[in-house]
């Protein structure tokens, strides 16, 4: 059985919402932070794209974006802080409904009901 990670006082400032990134992407040491463990983390695979040839782990994470209920994603927890925290299409796309309004510089995002803008 798989559990969430679950710490109510890591917040994370800022995430990227990729929408031609396939997976959420966790930096290590963000990862950490949480509480994980790298070597107690079996699913383990090989990054493509940008960050080809990088290790990363699947990890699962529970939290809230923004002031919506809490949700679990799931993530590839990567070996490497070069990069932001990235929601991507899988799973973040599936929880929330996204509309870019790319001509005006935002989005906006439902979950389950009222829309919440970002800008």
């Amino acid at each position: 059985m798989t559990s969430a990670l679950s710490y109510p006082y890591v917040q994370t400032r800022t995430a990227l919402v990729d929408s031609g990134s396939d997976v959420n992407l966790l930096p290590y040491q963000l990862g950490i932070e949480l509480g994980a463990t790298w070597h107690a983390q079996h699913n383990s695979f090989t990054l493509s794209g940008a960050l080809a040839g990088q290790e990363a782990r699947g990890i699962l994470v529970e939290g809230k974006v923004g002031n919506y209920q809490k949700i679990t994603l799931a993530f590839a927890w990567a070996e490497t802080d070069d990069l932001p925290l990235i929601l991507g299409q899988t799973n973040f796309f599936q929880q929330f409904d996204l509309c870019f309004h790319n001509t005006n510089g935002y989005f906006t995002l439902d979950l389950t009901g009222g829309s919440r803008s970002a800008r």
